[in-house]
């Protein structure tokens, strides 16, 4: 698959996470993202250093300002199953504006084009760092990191494009 472009239609795909009552959910992509402008971003892996102490943070910190400028989603998909991904977000005590989204098999990821192979590291297959903009199910601006850098996929660089 290539790798998802500014212009480009997202994918649909099924995802799954824990509703306020800690219930899991599954739910589309589509049914997340349609008719809204949202934010979804990608991490290699949950409790990681630079997705735990940068990356997610960074949207957390600014989901106030991102909501201000109409963003009514911020939709972190990680490729972990579920549980992982309940309770790295009870580890953020002010994660309530993000939903936390379990790629488990990674194929969301896989639809994206934005595959990370760290078998060498013990992680098996991942996610690239990204972050995109997505109006009404379009991509509006998608900042897709290189290798291990955390350098254009923050949430300063996406207050930048709205």
């Amino acid at each position: 698959m290539a790798q998802i472009s500014v212009g480009d239609s997202i994918p649909d795909g099924t995802v799954a996470y824990h509703d306020d009552e800690d219930q899991m959910q599954n739910a589309s992509i589509h049914s997340l993202a349609s008719g809204k402008k949202v934010v979804i971003f990608g991490v290699p892996g949950a409790f990681t250093p630079t997705c735990s102490m940068q990356h997610v943070p960074s949207f957390i910190e600014k989901s106030d300002e991102l909501k201000s400028k109409g963003v009514e989603e911020l939709l972190l998909i990680s490729v972990n199953d579920p549980f992982v991904m309940k309770a790295w977000k009870k580890s953020y005590p002010d994660a309530k504006n993000v939903k936390f989204l379990a790629d488990g098999s990674g194929s969301y990821t896989r639809a994206l084009g934005l595959e990370l192979d760290l078998s060498e590291k013990g992680l098996g297959v991942r996610s690239r760092r990204f972050a995109m903009l997505v109006d009404n199910l379009k991509v509006v601006a998608a900042n897709i990191e290189e290798g291990g850098e955390f350098t254009v996929s923050g949430a300063d660089e996406i207050l930048k494009a709205l």
